[in-house]
Formats: structure tokens, sequence, C-alpha cells
């Protein structure tokens, strides 16, 4: 099943098709959830992703780098995919050097949200 959601994700254009995880990786993701188990955007806990601030790709140095990971899903809680939206700036072919102040700026503006008067 690794190849399809591989092919799946090149498709979408969340990496390239001739990326290659490190085989720690999945070991890694499994320990950094643990840690980080909810979005650090909405603070969903459903379809979490570990995202690579720089991606993996460009700087495979960085790919199993803990201070180069942030949690975000992709839910789509309230009408958003955070992966997609504060990871990718809305395009899986970008990335967000700075995903983790946006995520926290995102995180207090929806805790701290006004509500209508019902």
């Amino acid at each position: 099943m690794p190849i399809v959601r591989h092919l799946i994700d090149a498709a979408q254009g969340k990496h390239p098709i001739t990326a290659a995880r490190s085989s720690h990786w999945p070991k890694v993701r499994e320990e950094y959830l643990k840690l980080h188990p909810a979005c650090e955007l909405c603070g969903g806990n459903d379809t979490l992703t570990v995202h690579h601030v720089r991606p993996f790709h460009l700087h495979p140095d960085l790919e199993l780098d803990p201070a180069n990971l942030i949690v975000l899903c992709e839910a789509k809680k309230g009408g958003v995919n955070c992966h997609l939206f504060a990871g990718h700036l809305g395009n899986f072919r970008s990335f967000n050097v700075d995903v983790r102040t946006d995520a926290a700026e995102w995180s207090a503006k929806i805790k701290n949200r006004p509500l209508a008067d019902t």
C-alpha cells in the first residue's frame, strides 16, 4: 500500500515521484505524533499529517529532524485543510517556512474568536 499512497501524493503534487523517504521516517513520524497528538493550527486530532517545514526533497538532511516538523491535519474541520492552508499556502507545490508562526497565530485567533449572540 505505501507505493499507492506515494503515487497518490505525487499526483496531488505533495512531493516529487523521485523523492525517497528515509527508512527511519515511519518511526520518527510515529514518535513525533505521540509527542504532538493534535493539529497545531485547529487542535483537531483527525487525519493528522507530520509536515516538514522545509521540504524533505529539498533538504534531505532535515527530513528526520524534529525541529523541522509540525503536526497539521487534513480533516477540513470548519472547511479548512490545515496542512494545505498553512503548510503549503494553498498549493501542494509550495511550502511555508513560517508555518509554525502562522499556525500559532491562527490557533490563537480560533480560540479567541468572537461569537455572535444566538
